[in-house]
């Protein structure tokens, strides 16, 4: 028995809604030259993507486009495709249709090294994925080893940089389960970062932390985007997207609802279905209640 899709979102452009998107381009413009740049410069290029799990369609025709050192945040209920979405960009979800650039290599052509692209992207997921029985530094090192082929001094130099950068440097030693949930996250970042990647994927990094741990590891983030690491980060933490993204894209039902810079999609959103999501994220009273 197939599972019951939901409905996809119609979102139709009016001539306003094109004013408004002419007028997005033109804010990017004048906060960052940079923004109004070549597709040369594009770390992200993603057209027509559509991802389906048997009969459950999961994502309908994505387009979306990543610039070097941009941090874009993607944000939605739950089940509207963003993991799916993120998985896609270093293939480890194979799109059923469409096509995902990154750096220049289309990563859906069978004769791309997706290995090789591999090498530039780190990912950080909900789960931390640390191996248990290595010490941190020993987590830091082993990819650098076994996939850079740097040697052990090389190896632990870097992972001390990035360790240093975490605020965790007299953690090197420790294991795993020995650190908060916040910490272990932090190392995770601070591994990606030591594969010296050109760009991040965060999938919900902070889903999986109590509250008062949370503040650590979006610190970080935010150091990141400061340092001008490209990043495509799915979260639900309404005050870093609006702090730090340069763009948000709003997806519900596996499509690109809204999108546009935070202070718009955030502060002041067109479409009914994302002031709605809005609504209730941002006040917990309307999230109680029914319907």
């Amino acid at each position: 028995m197939s599972e019951e899709r939901s409905e996809e979102p119609v979102v139709e452009k009016s001539p306003a809604d094109e004013g408004r998107a002419d007028a997005e381009k033109a804010d990017l413009a004048k906060t960052d030259p940079e923004k109004g740049r070549a597709a040369g410069d594009e770390a992200i290029r993603i057209e027509g993507l559509h991802k389906s799990f048997g009969d459950l369609e999961v994502l309908r025709g994505i387009d979306l486009s990543v610039r070097r050192g941009e941090v874009v945040c993607v944000i939605g209920p739950s089940g509207s495709g963003k993991s799916t979405l993120l998985r896609c960009v270093n293939l480890l979800e194979e799109p059923t249709s469409g096509t995902v650039t990154v750096a220049g290599n289309e990563v859906t052509d069978p004769d791309v090294d997706i290995d090789e692209v591999r090498r530039g992207i780190g990912m950080v997921f909900q789960s931390f994925n640390l191996f248990p029985h290595l010490t941190v530094l020993e987590n830091l090192t082993i990819a650098q080893r076994r996939v850079l082929g740097r040697d052990r001094d090389s190896a632990e130099r870097t992972a001390r940089r990035n360790l240093e950068r975490v605020g965790l440097t007299d953690k090197e030693s420790a294991y795993p389960s020995k650190l908060s949930g916040g910490q272990q996250q932090r190392v995770a970042i601070a591994r990606a970062l030591s594969m010296e990647p050109q760009l991040m994927l965060f999938d919900e990094p902070t889903s999986a932390l109590d509250p008062e741990l949370v503040g650590d590891v979006l610190a970080v983030m935010r150091a990141l985007a400061g340092e001008g690491m490209t990043m495509l980060v799915v979260t639900h933490e309404m005050s870093f997207a609006r702090e730090v993204a340069d763009r948000v894209v709003f997806m519900d039902g596996g499509a690109v609802v809204e999108e546009g810079t935070a202070a718009r999609v955030v502060g002041d959103p067109q479409h009914a279905r994302t002031r709605e999501f809005l609504a209730r994220v941002l006040d917990p009273a309307a999230a109680r209640l029914p319907g």
